[in-house]
């Protein structure tokens, strides 16, 4: 019972027969008694698209940066080759047997249920949650700057870039925070239907904008900057370039972290033929493609605006001084889309605590019940899901304020989420899902990219360990 409780208590079984509802109702509906679903290719590669670009692409122009133009350019390929490789593999892990009318698996961690078992289930699950709460954390950072850059941008137009403007980050994190714990308590927030909108129009718009001023620049410049080996020796030392090398490898991994959610966003295509697995790889192809191609150019014009002082968050990080409403406008855009970002990612591990908790305590008023509270109307408030999720907001927006480095913590995520979650469980995966003999040729290879990957992963987040190391030196919590 132990390795199902991820699958059990968070995603309870929803699969209705077609036959009981009626051949009218069947009409309307899938194989699995849910809606007729209208998902295509283009649907489905903007979604993956809207989900991929955020905030990590600010982070890509530093990475550029640490790696050079030879090795920066190469390890952002190699990113995405891999991960598009891999999210195929996860795509034919959507349906359990047949690829048409196989059981459909709705979530991630179904698939990983329907296909793994034991200590797996249960390693999957500590990582997921582990990861969105690290999400979390990040998040709150990102947010927090982009609200102090706005502060500042505003000090330096009106006093000058002479003047240091030192602001501290402590009270935005706490106003981001404040938000959050109000935002956690609407029920089904990440469902509202214009959030998914409103977050894919913040991501163009700051990462736009963060595009144009960095060609700005480099026309101003009167070229490009940058060398074919990175940031040279001498700016910093052999070991810090080392470091700072490995921070950058987590900082790409994490631009492209999407397999967490690449199932839902499958389960939206319609249903055969084609296979929903032929339709997302084709969706796959065309959304990393396009991500790539916009990382690139947002990675590459950061580091040839600025070349070794690359700054980490190319909008907060003031390579740019002016205009100073347009660098107020995307990050207020940042500000916007982490807010909504935010609540998307932590619904799910609310939902599982909150579900944990009312079968471990079915009896319990304070885990089941509802106090009605009279605002503008009486609203109904469960006590442990305010609770709750308040004391989880509170203690990421802690530990924010004790770690407030936005590359470190980037590529910390970037690591921790790839290999087991980007490479590793979807091979495994697929290697169940296809029987694939032990000892084949794929079966090897397949091994040993998960071991490459791993390899990588690791050295990401020891450099990055490294870079969080290195700023507590010189860091005041909560003061800085």
């Amino acid at each position: 019972m132990a390795d199902k409780v991820v699958a059990t208590y968070y995603y309870p079984p929803m699969e209705v027969a077609a036959a009981e509802l009626g051949q009218i109702a069947g009409s309307k509906l899938d194989d699995d008694g849910r809606n007729k679903r209208t998902g295509t290719m283009w649907t489905a590669s903007s979604h993956i698209i809207t989900a991929v670009i955020g905030s990590g692409v600010l982070s890509l122009g530093w990475a550029i940066a640490q790696l050079g133009w030879v090795a920066g350019p190469a390890v952002m390929l190699l990113f995405s080759l891999v991960t598009y490789f891999t999210s195929s593999l996860l795509a034919d892990c959507y349906r359990s047997g047949d690829q048409s009318t196989g059981k459909r698996n709705y979530t991630y961690m179904d698939a990983v249920n329907a296909n793994l078992s034991g200590i797996k289930v249960q390693i999957c699950g500590v990582l997921q949650y582990a990861n969105i709460v690290g999400v979390a954390i990040g998040y709150t950072i990102a947010a927090s700057i982009s609200m102090l850059a706005i502060k500042r941008a505003n000090c330096f137009h009106g006093n000058g870039h002479a003047d240091p403007c030192k602001v501290s980050s402590v009270p935005y994190m706490i106003i981001f925070g404040v938000a959050q714990v109000f935002f956690s308590q609407i029920p089904d927030f990440d469902q509202i239907s214009w959030l998914s909108m409103l977050a894919a129009a913040m991501s163009f718009t700051y990462s736009s904008i963060g595009l144009g001023l960095g060609i700005v620049q480099v026309i101003a410049n009167g070229g490009m900057k940058g060398s074919l080996t990175g940031i040279s020796i001498g700016t910093v030392t052999p070991m810090q370039k080392v470091w700072r090398s490995l921070q950058a490898f987590g900082d790409i991994a994490f631009a492209y972290s999407y397999s967490l959610i690449l199932i839902e966003i499958q389960d939206t295509i319609r249903a055969p033929p084609p296979s929903e697995s032929t339709v997302m790889k084709r969706a796959t192809m065309v959304s990393v493609a396009v991500t790539t191609v916009f990382y690139m150019l947002c990675g590459c014009m950061g580091y040839a605006a600025f070349g070794d002082a690359a700054p980490g968050n190319l909008l907060t990080g003031f390579g740019f001084y002016e205009p100073f409403w347009l660098l107020d406008v995307a990050n207020a855009a940042i500000v916007v889309h982490l807010v909504g970002a935010y609540q998307v990612y932590c619904q799910p591990l609310f939902a599982f605590v909150e579900k944990w908790a009312a079968k471990r305590w079915p009896e319990s008023t304070f885990v089941t019940g509802e106090v009605e509270v009279p605002l503008f109307r009486t609203y109904k408030v469960n006590m442990f899901r305010a609770t709750w999720r308040t004391a989880f907001v509170v203690a990421t927006t802690v530990v924010s304020m004790m770690l407030p480095f936005f590359n470190d913590v980037v590529g910390f995520l970037g690591a921790l989420g790839f290999w087991p979650l980007t490479v590793y469980f979807p091979v495994e995966m697929y290697v169940v899902q296809k029987k694939v003999p032990k000892w084949s040729t794929r079966w090897v290879c397949l091994q040993m990219l998960s071991v490459g990957c791993l390899a990588i992963s690791l050295a990401a987040a020891a450099g990055s360990i490294a870079g969080i190391k290195s700023d507590l030196k010189v860091y005041h919590p909560f003061k800085s």
